[in-house]
């Protein structure tokens, strides 16, 4: 590999902290979130998000609560203008939500941006950005410092002109590549905005710093934030915020630490859609707030729905290992995690009736799980699932949950050899369905095919001899007797554990009565004609 084409980025900006104050810090509430699906997410998208999807969209960001929602690039095409005037026609935002719209610095381009949003009631923000990195004024823009500095400025002043007299519009603004940026050059462009607006705490200035591509590690992004908080001017008149992309894979941690680091709004994705490797992920971000124990403002308590609402939206499938949203996320294969789960489940059940408190209100310490899944509306029906990899906790688990069957301990071991000969053979994942199949298939037998017939009034005893009489001879180790709580079974089942010419074996049974289900266990087992006379 070419790694020598490369610099790190110490090579290439300035990191100017050294007392750094974050590391000590704990995110206690959680920060503004914006997410920008309707706009940066939708400009990465191979079919941008015509009218129906992106009202739909916002719709859903609606209601499950977000207050600040970046709705599009007005200036950019028809259909993104046409969109911001809809939702001020028909008054889609409520009055709690401050509608966003991004400009470039260039003047024709804001008029059309202020023009898109003028009669709209809700509070407004005007984002304008520009890109500030060397490569960028050097590459892309043409630029010196200075040069570059007065282009923001006059955009700047542009916005001033053409918005300041709207009493509900607000100013943001982002030195794009801000991570890539020397600190004295965008520190000072900054500190020009918030003066050119007159920041002040009844009418604050955003000043968003993106990680428009991912460079380094997390916590060199958080001195950058941190080295902002403590020396822009006007502090107290600046909503902080940060925009983190994903191209190293550890956006999540960008927007964490940059939140400790004192940033108080976060942009982002609700699945993590965008340029290249995506925005930072806003579901992550909020759970994560979740699982600590911080309520993130955000409603995801029918994860599924606004999983399915993004996908047809965006046309992207959310990934099956997705953290909190994908199809496996909260699934268990290996044998070792089932067994604990399932022990976690069942201490959790006990603990909640001891303290007489609803399971869903006691603290949770399932292993394996950092949240309840029915938190984001999921059942515990998929939590368990069956593979080659899979033990006798996640089997007994699976028929535990779907067929209400408690099987001793002796007969999860018995049963989980038949079921890795069975995987083993099919290559395949089993369903509760399958298991229950291959159960019966294993420990029960025809009753009309094994031995005479036994009276509905006989004691077990009975039905011992009168099989052992009639060459069925079974030698009875122990008997577990449960009753089945579920409508579509018979009330009681029976497992039954006996002595063969091989060695132990089991069987099982079920019938109206603990009696009649354990005689039909007797006649399982009979069915081995090598079983030791008593």
């Amino acid at each position: 590999m070419p790694s020598h084409r490369y610099r790190d980025v110490y090579q290439r900006v300035s990191v100017p902290l050294t007392d750094r104050q974050w590391p000590a810090n704990r995110i206690t509430a959680a920060p503004l979130w914006v997410p920008v699906d309707l706009r940066d997410g939708n400009q990465a998208l191979a079919e941008p998000m015509d009218p129906e999807r992106k009202r739909r969209f916002f719709e859903l960001l609606v209601a499950m609560g977000y207050k600040e929602i970046e709705v599009g690039y007005p200036s950019a095409s028809q259909t993104d203008f046409d969109f911001v005037r809809l939702i001020g026609a028909q008054r889609l935002a409520p009055a709690d939500v401050t509608i966003v719209v991004f400009t470039p610095a260039r003047r024709d381009l804001i008029e059309r941006t202020v023009e898109s949003v003028r009669g709209i009631p809700n509070d407004v923000v005007i984002h304008m950005y520009t890109a500030t990195a060397p490569t960028w004024r050097n590459v892309v823009l043409g630029k010196s410092r200075d040069e570059l500095a007065e282009l923001i400025t006059a955009g700047g002043r542009d916005v001033l002109e053409l918005a300041g007299d709207m009493p509900n519009v607000r100013f943001q603004f982002s030195p794009e590549v801000f991570m890539l940026t020397e600190p004295d050059f965008v520190l000072d462009v900054c500190d020009r905005m918030t003066t050119l607006w007159d920041a002040t705490p009844e009418r604050p200035v955003t000043l968003n710093l993106p990680a428009t591509v991912e460079v380094a590690t997390p916590n060199v992004y958080a001195d950058q934030i941190e080295y902002m908080h403590r020396n822009l001017a006007r502090r107290e008149s600046v909503i902080l915020s940060v925009h983190p992309h994903n191209d190293r894979g550890t956006g999540v941690a960008c927007a964490e630490l940059a939140v400790l680091a004192g940033a108080q709004r976060v942009e982002g994705c609700v699945f993590g859609n965008g340029e290249r490797t995506g925005n930072v992920d806003l579901a992550t971000l909020a759970l994560n707030l979740h699982a600590q124990g911080v309520n993130p403002m955000i409603d995801f308590s029918d994860i599924d729905e606004v999983r399915r609402t993004v996908e047809y939206c965006t046309r992207l499938p959310v990934h099956e290992r997705h953290p909190y949203a994908g199809d496996l996320v909260y699934t268990a294969y290996s044998g070792t995690h089932q067994d604990a789960i399932k022990k976690g489940f069942a201490e959790h059940r006990e603990r909640a009736a001891r303290l007489e408190q609803p399971e869903r209100e006691i603290p949770w310490e399932v292993p394996y799980l950092p949240i309840d899944p029915a938190d984001v509306g999921r059942s515990y029906d998929a939590v368990i699932r069956v593979n080659s990899q899979s033990g006798k906790g996640g089997i007994a688990y699976l028929l535990q949950s779907e067929y209400g069957l408690e099987l001793p301990r002796r007969l999860q071991i018995d049963f989980a050899r038949h079921v890795q000969r069975y995987t083993d053979r099919t290559g395949t994942e089993v369903s509760a369905r399958t298991l229950w199949e291959l159960f019966c298939e294993v420990y029960t037998a025809d009753a009309n095919l094994i031995g005479p017939d036994i009276p509905d009034d006989a004691t077990v005893d009975e039905a011992i001899d009168a099989l052992a009489r009639h060459g069925f001879p079974v030698e009875v180790l122990s008997v577990t007797q449960q009753t089945v709580d579920r409508a579509d079974s018979a009330p009681s089942a029976a497992y039954l554990e006996y002595r063969t010419g091989d060695g132990v074996a089991w069987a099982f049974g079920t019938g109206e009565t603990a009696s009649r289900a354990t005689i039909a266990a007797v006649r399982a087992a009979a069915r081995t004609r090598t079983a030791v006379l008593i």
